[in-house]
């Protein structure tokens, strides 16, 4: 007789034992049990968007309207030819085993799409993918920095930036965004020591939660300042497709010394309407490329083949539905900009991303509790400006996930 019992994280295996008896000393024993955890892990509080969810689910559960702004996953759906791929890759059986790294096809696809989308050269040593930028974003500090490391961060900025350092021991310093500069970065505002000190520099536009985009001189700025202080750089672009009033993205790669200095990450989520695919691209700098890969073997066999086959078929396949979207979210965008001014709110220059970030009104402190006033009074639910940094407070962000009608809808009637 063999008998297995569970007990926190650890196995025990029973043989030639009564059942009932080695219950008796399975629960003596459960009684002293104490699991304790990581420090790291009891750093992790809930996360926002998991405790916004519990209060619209509450209010509906009153009977009460939500009209949800939080989450920025699209509502589009993908393009037919994709979601066809997908059907017919599911069937494939020889698609179910592991991957054990990137087809040719996907690093041909996606160097042909950089060419083309930012006529910028990129050689397949220097892309891999991962399960979304998220991914990618908490784990490349494992390949770039050691315990103590110093890593600059953008404040306000989107929490996963902060998040890949934390994870492996480094320390962080925030840069500051402020709506004076356009939310740029200003290099004279980092001090000397803190620069020189800077392993790795996270940097993002067009930027979420702010809204911001980056002239291109802004980024010969970036380079020359990463190229003094010999800091790394990894840049999130995962918004160059939504760009509104005639403006086109651009790539940090398709300036000259970014190759040597750093990486980006692209993705397909925003631009394809994949965020449950979950796949993503790092792409630059070979070096880096190449030992991210070798840490990311350590967890992982490889990009799924039906996804990758999957991102194939988007970059290869029709582009004429992400202008289409596109010309929406510009329609979503001057909807809801007109919508909160009527409450107050002051929205910021809202020129990319799927979101519009705002100023709360006159006499609020605190952005947490006017997110629950505006949702308690009109059903509205926002994020608040904290969850993005100190200097994210008094400031909320809404997510462009209803149609330009709905919202159009939602705010004459409130």
């Amino acid at each position: 007789m063999l008998v297995s019992y569970s007990i926190g994280l650890k196995f025990f295996y029973i043989s030639g034992l009564n059942k009932m008896h080695a219950d008796t000393h399975l629960k003596k024993w459960s009684i002293h049990m104490n699991i304790e955890f990581s420090k790291r892990a009891d750093r992790f509080g809930s996360n926002i968007f998991n405790i916004l969810n519990e209060k619209k689910n509450d209010r509906l559960a009153q009977g009460k309207p939500v009209y949800n702004f939080t989450v920025g996953t699209p509502d589009f759906k993908p393009d037919e030819s994709v979601m066809k791929v997908v059907s017919d890759a599911a069937l494939d059986p020889e698609n179910y085993k592991y991957s054990l790294g990137d087809t040719d096809e996907l690093l041909d696809a996606v160097c042909k799409w950089y060419k083309r989308r930012y006529n910028t050269v990129i050689t397949p040593d220097e892309v891999t993918s991962v399960f979304g930028t998220q991914e990618g974003m908490a784990h490349i500090a494992l390949a770039l920095c050691n315990p103590g490391d110093l890593c600059l961060v953008p404040n306000p900025g989107y929490p996963i930036f902060e998040i890949g350092p934390f994870l492996c021991d480094a320390q962080i310093a925030y840069y500051n965004l402020l709506p004076e500069n356009d939310y740029l970065i200003d290099f004279d505002s980092i001090d000397e020591d803190t620069a020189k000190r800077a392993k790795m520099m996270v940097v993002s536009y067009p930027l979420n939660p702010v809204c911001a985009t980056a002239p291109d001189e802004f980024y010969d700025k970036l380079i020359a300042f990463a190229k003094k202080y010999n800091i790394i750089i990894i840049h999130d672009n995962a918004y160059s497709e939504i760009i509104y009033d005639g403006q086109i993205g651009g790539s940090f790669l398709s300036h000259e010394g970014a190759m040597e200095v750093g990486v980006e990450f692209n993705s397909l989520s925003k631009t394809y309407n994949l965020t449950g695919l979950r796949l993503s691209f790092l792409i630059g700098n070979r070096e880096i490329v190449s030992k991210f890969k070798t840490v990311r073997s350590q967890f992982d066999y490889g990009t799924s083949l039906i996804y990758q086959k999957a991102a194939v078929a988007a970059l290869n396949g029709p582009q004429e539905y992400v202008a289409d979207n596109r010309a929406e979210y510009e329609l979503r965008r001057n909807a809801l900009v007109a919508g909160i001014k009527k409450l107050g709110l002051k929205p910021a220059d809202v020129k990319g991303t799927m979101f519009v970030w705002a100023a709360i009104p006159d006499g609020y402190t605190s952005s947490a509790d006017y997110v629950m006033e505006l949702l308690n009074k009109t059903g509205v639910l926002c994020t608040p400006g904290s969850s993005f940094g100190s200097l994210g407070e008094g400031h909320v962000r809404f997510a462009l996930v209803l149609p330009h009608e709905e919202i159009e809808n939602i705010f004459s009637n409130l």
